[in-house]
């Protein structure tokens, strides 16, 4: 394989270290600019983001086909739909990132906060629940988009986008950071007067 094999294995450990997938949860993939055809290099199916070896690496192109072996991840569509939509982004990170996910199983909205460009909405834009794998769910996220770095997936969990893997799976730590905020300060408001 090549460096860009290394740097998903190293991001998909960071991620999994630093609890913002578990299990076998979670998807990262980055594209690869060709001359006459883009690749889309992405992690395995059911396999763990912190155990992944580059040769675990699956290489698709943007229609899809396998260009290695190996089961690419059940959410590659979503990743596919995206890329085709938006030219600018390079790198895509899917977590459940815990307290990011569980405001995508609640009625509330995260807030957007400085660190991560200009604030031109109040909160993080979300699409409703599709089918995880689904071809529904990867249509509404390409959709959906817009010129977004981040898509909340209602009931699943978090998706950031960006130019390289490092600054996409930097804003999925700096979303469950600020979801992480975000429910603290609303718990200690709710206990203030007690």
């Amino acid at each position: 394989m090549n460096v860009n094999a290394k740097d998903i294995v190293e991001v998909g450990k960071t991620l999994y270290d630093n609890k913002l997938v578990s299990g076998k949860a979670g998807n990262v993939s980055i594209r690869i600019k060709n001359d006459d055809s883009d690749i889309i290099a992405i992690t395995p199916t059911l396999s763990s983001l912190g155990d992944l070896k580059e040769e675990d690496i699956v290489l698709l192109d943007l229609e899809g086909n396998n260009l290695t072996k190996g089961k690419p991840s059940s959410e590659y569509n979503l990743h596919l739909e995206i890329y085709k939509k938006r030219d600018d982004v390079n790198a895509i990170v899917h977590t459940h990132s815990p307290y990011a996910t569980g405001f995508a199983f609640s009625s509330k909205k995260i807030k957007r906060h400085e660190g991560f460009g200009q604030i031109v909405t109040p909160f993080l834009e979300e699409i409703e629940y599709a089918k995880p794998g689904s071809m529904e769910l990867a249509k509404s996220a390409a959709e959906n988009i817009g010129k977004e770095d981040v898509l909340v997936l209602k009931h699943h969990g978090i998706l950031t986008v960006a130019d390289n893997l490092k600054e996409a799976a930097s804003l999925a730590a700096f979303i469950e950071d600020t979801a992480k905020t975000q429910y603290i300060a609303h718990t200690l408001n709710l206990t203030e007067e007690i």
